[in-house]
């Protein structure tokens, strides 16, 4: 079995009066991400995990964030899309091991539908995704409620 492993991080600026998105649903939250897309992190540091994984380049390079074609979009499309990518090099994923880093709202009672919704996409089972959750301890840029980031790591195979 040829096994190949990725890592993706994305951060986004929060800000009060839009929308949250985690791992392709919709969170209960005063503040949502800045971003050119829906700026589900989860999602995004999924899609550069697997895409380099198979030595595909990342997220930007296959969505640039200056088209206009992915303004507002859905990352559960992003993320369909860098599988198929993925899958057409001949690879399926194994497993996706992910951090979300945020300070509030706390996202845990939410993480079985995330896993639910990234498996199907990635057409696995919930239990190839694991999903957790950290805050900043109040450090930072996150952990002052300015921010979100995730983290994921993907392992492939041929």
């Amino acid at each position: 079995m040829n096994l190949k492993i990725g890592q993706g991080i994305d951060f986004h600026r929060l800000e009060k009066g839009l929308r949250l998105f985690i791992g392709g649903i919709p969170i209960p939250s005063d503040k949502g991400c800045i971003a050119h897309s829906d700026g589900d992190v989860l999602l995004h540091a999924i899609c550069d995990a697997i895409l380099g994984a198979a030595g595909l380049g990342d997220i930007g390079t296959h969505f640039p964030d200056l088209s206009p074609e992915y303004k507002n979009i859905d990352s559960k499309f992003l993320l369909k899309q860098s599988f198929e990518l993925v899958n057409k090099n001949g690879f399926n994923v194994v497993n996706i091991d992910s951090t979300v880093c945020l300070e509030k709202p706390k996202i845990a009672p939410y993480i079985p539908e995330m896993r639910s919704v990234i498996s199907a996409i990635l057409r696995t089972t919930p239990e190839n995704i694991s999903i957790k959750a950290t805050t900043t301890e109040k450090m930072g840029f996150i952990g002052k409620e300015k921010g979100i980031a995730a983290m994921a790591v993907a392992l492939i195979s041929k």
